[in-house]
């Protein structure tokens, strides 16, 4: 099925839905350093090409037509919970550049994927906006007209009798968390989903596939946790018993039907350490220079790691780094980011560590677009 992807970054939106069986036939992305990645990994592609420009100047009728899906994470500095919260007053809010690919394209479903402070309450009124821009694409706001003067035009269609247009979409959102699909990281992200209403479809978001309860299970009840791991369980016996049974008493003598969250060591056990070895891995190089202090303490290497960032000025202290067992931490490698991730080992990064881990840290986890893309394709079928 023929795709496109806005806003593409580093890829994991689009190698994601490429696994679900979307065939891209073209990736925008206005990053130099990001438009290199692309077109490095995708230079056995010859049927999807790379556009590296301002999105707002983009002409899609070089697309051709027949599309039946347009996806991509429009810029979320505007609403990042560390960001400066302008929303629609930053210049940088590229959600109206995803409605007029809406509107343009007439896909026959789109997917975006966006920060946690969307949901935010201060935000509440532009993302309502969002959500209508996003199901009538038609009603375009007119020169001069504030946005809360076309949302008001929107709320009005939308609550009348004759709300049909030519073009019209059925729109869902959900915020997930990647942990919960098999991705080592507990990253939220807001999903919006819609299907063009002359599409008959029954949707619903996928249902989680791993959890916090069956890791727990693992480590305190069967242990195939540090038997997987060749390593001793850290806790003693006393403490063990003590989370065994709170779990015993939710659960009874039958585990957690999900699989259990994946942690940062499950993601980089087989990886050489970038400090012993020179012989590294793609995109494994050592860098030093981390450091610990209040609230940035580093990512658990037995838990899920903390959600990968990639910062206005370099890569926050605490985001980044894996603390070990004794204590110690230091920076994760690019590919071990790739990693909790789930880019596929192949996929070079291209641009210095900190371009790297910003493409890195902007990204969907490859593994949580292929869920989304996987359930959207089947009814689409």
């Amino acid at each position: 099925m023929k795709s496109i992807e806005l806003f593409a970054g580093g890829g994991g939106l689009a190698i994601g839905l490429d696994r679900s069986g979307f065939d891209a036939a073209a990736i925008i992305e206005y990053n130099k350093d990001a438009c290199l990645t692309l077109s490095r990994n995708y230079l056995n592609r010859p049927s999807t090409k790379i556009y590296e420009g301002d999105i707002r100047k983009f002409n899609y009728s070089e697309v051709g037509n027949d599309v039946a899906l347009v996806s991509g994470g429009p810029p979320c500095q505007p609403f990042s919970m560390g960001g400066k919260h302008k929303a629609f007053n930053d210049d940088r809010d590229m959600f109206p550049e995803a409605v007029r690919a809406i509107r343009e394209l007439r896909p026959k479903a789109f997917i975006f994927e966006n920060v946690k402070g969307l949901l935010r309450e201060a935000f509440a009124e532009y993302f309502e906006y969002i959500i209508l821009q996003l199901q009538y694409p038609l009603l375009v706001k007119e020169a001069g007209e504030e946005w809360s003067q076309h949302l008001r035009q929107l709320e009005k269609f939308h609550t009348s009798k004759n709300n049909n247009l030519d073009l019209n979409y059925k729109v869902v959102f959900r915020l997930l968390n990647a942990a919960d699909y098999g991705v080592p990281q507990r990253r939220e992200r807001v999903f919006i989903v819609g299907f063009r209403s002359d599409i008959d479809v029954e949707w619903s978001f996928p249902a989680p596939t791993h959890s916090s309860d069956a890791l727990e299970w693992s480590k305190w009840v069967s242990g195939q946790y540090w038997i997987r791991h060749g390593i001793s369980n850290p806790l003693s016996e006393v403490e063990t018993e003590k989370r065994a049974r709170k779990l015993r008493l939710k659960y009874g003598f039958f585990e957690p039907a999900t699989q259990p969250w994946v942690t940062v060591r499950d993601a980089i056990a087989d990886l050489p350490d970038p400090v012993l070895t020179s012989d590294n891995a793609l995109n494994h190089e050592f860098k030093d220079g981390a450091r610990s202090y209040p609230g940035h303490t580093g990512s658990y290497i037995d838990e899920p790691s903390k959600t990968l960032k990639a910062g206005g000025h370099g890569v926050p202290g605490g985001e980044n780094m894996i603390r070990f067992e004794d204590g110690t931490l230091r920076y994760f490698t690019v590919r071990e980011s790739a990693r909790i991730q789930t880019f596929p080992d192949d996929y070079r990064l291209e641009g210095a560590w900190g371009e790297a881990m910003r493409q890195i840290g902007n990204a969907v986890p490859v593994r949580l677009a292929e869920a989304v893309g996987t359930s959207v394709r089947q009814v689409l079928v």
